[in-house]
């Protein structure tokens, strides 16, 4: 009789050929078997009974503030925040303090993870004048999710706004390239219509359309120029994603739960700064053009550019308020109700968060329910309704623009490598997290 480390029994499983009523049999923390194992013996069952088994969701954009700004945010709550959410998976930013510009600074962030990231993790390493000739060797190292470019409103010199330097950023390395598309010249020149107005209503028209079209087709320009593939984050607006679709050979594209669910200016009469991030929440008519985009196959993946403040620093008079807002724990309960609303279907959902990261970013081992991948696994009920609560917020600042909102769709389990960290919306077990694995790194070893 065969045994194993923990099955899954009775769910309906999200398999690469659709929806299927089978088992998972899971040894070593990964996927050993797909089919009829009522009879197997395991170490531990998981009874999926009414729910659906989803591949562990990958949030490929966060910020999670360690080190230097603990007091908002840090790896052991984000990820916390994370497995609540039902995301097995995250990729952090570099614009902590210090900066991640160097293997010191990932590896600090990798040691950091240990024993304390309740879900699997990797790091970006920034791009800036004083590293690009050590970015080729940096992005192969075990535990780097790629390079990550800010061309507007970045920390100190993680700003890269000159394309002269954007040109040798791109020449150095061959990973898909994260880029933060807004033009900075034109962010300084347009400043002081945010300085005038003093309330976040201006933000989305300080930081325009047009600021973050000329940035996206500058990078897609000087992308195709050096033959290097680029990951366009947080898009936002019609314009970008109409020019987008007609370089999808070297561009791949990003959007957000945020700009798919909020819109100005409503959003801004009603929550104010909670509402202001960058690039910024738009008008409908760019929240449609999103929607289309995700129909039509244009995007690739979605984040959640989960960035916390505390509510006191949010509080602070416009524009001197911080942007971002935290995500990762309400990516997939809004992604759901999105798809109970009809705006997407399942196997979009799927791709958009766990095939579409592993595509972008070749991730080794996770992305899909197949024999002999990682037992990443998101158990939801996609007709449960639940409301989205500050209190049900694990993230150290303890909030959400989304309070008091009811969504049909909820996570019930989070598995990381056959590791059952979440049920019930209860953290279990242990803070398991490791290195997310990538080709790249492998094909160095």
């Amino acid at each position: 009789m065969a045994r194993y480390d923990l099955v899954v029994r009775g769910g309906e499983v999200f398999t690469p050929s659709g929806l299927e009523r089978v088992d998972l049999g899971v040894t070593g923390g990964k996927i050993t078997a797909i089919g009829d194992l009522a009879t197997a013996e395991a170490g531990e069952v998981v009874d999926a009974s009414g729910l659906t088994v989803l591949p562990g969701v990958i949030d490929t954009q966060v910020h999670f503030r360690e080190p230097g700004l603990e007091h908002k945010e840090d790896i052991h709550h984000g990820t916390r925040a994370a497995a609540k959410g039902g995301v097995t998976a995250i990729f952090e930013m570099p614009n902590t303090s210090p900066l991640t510009l160097t293997e010191v600074e990932l590896n600090d962030k990798l040691a950091r993870s240990k024993g304390r990231a309740w879900c699997d993790h990797a790091y970006f390493v920034g791009a800036a004048e004083e590293n690009f000739h050590l970015l080729e060797e940096l992005e192969l190292a075990p535990g780097c999710a790629g390079v990550k470019v800010f061309m507007g409103s970045s920390t100190g010199s993680l700003l890269v706004e000159k394309d002269e330097l954007l040109a040798k950023v791109l020449a150095a390395g061959r990973r898909r390239v994260a880029v933060h598309a807004e033009d900075e010249d034109m962010l300084r020149e347009r400043q002081h219509i945010a300085k005038e107005a003093g309330h976040p209503r201006a933000h989305p028209v300080w930081r325009s359309p047009e600021c973050a079209l000329k940035a996206t087709q500058r990078i897609v320009r000087l992308g195709r120029a050096a033959g290097r593939p680029v990951h366009v984050l947080h898009i936002t607006s019609a314009e970008e994603m109409a020019f987008l679709a007609e370089n999808k050979d070297v561009a791949t594209v990003e959007t957000t739960l945020n700009h798919l669910t909020m819109a100005a200016p409503e959003c801004y009469e009603r929550l104010g700064s909670l509402a202001q991030m960058n690039p910024p929440v738009r008008e409908q008519h760019h929240q449609d053009a999103l929607w289309r985009a995700i129909a039509d196959g244009t995007v690739d993946v979605i984040g959640s550019d989960h960035a916390p403040h505390t509510l006191e620093e949010k509080q602070r008079p416009y524009p001197s308020s911080p942007s971002g807002m935290p995500g990762v724990q309400t990516l997939l309960p809004l992604l759901l109700d999105h798809m109970n609303a009809g705006r997407l279907t399942l196997a979009r959902l799927v791709d958009l968060t766990s095939a579409g990261p592993h595509r972008i970013y070749g991730i080794a081992g996770k992305g899909r329910i197949a024999k002999g991948w990682d037992a990443d696994l998101t158990l939801v009920d996609l007709k449960a309704k639940r409301e989205i609560t500050n209190k049900w917020i694990a993230s150290k600042c303890g909030w959400t623009p989304f309070d008091g909102k009811t969504v049909t769709g909820w996570p019930i389990a989070t598995l990381v490598r056959g590791n059952v960290v979440m049920r019930d919306e209860e953290l279990v077990g242990e803070a398991v997290g490791e290195p997310v694995r990538f080709w790249s790194s492998l094909q160095k070893g």
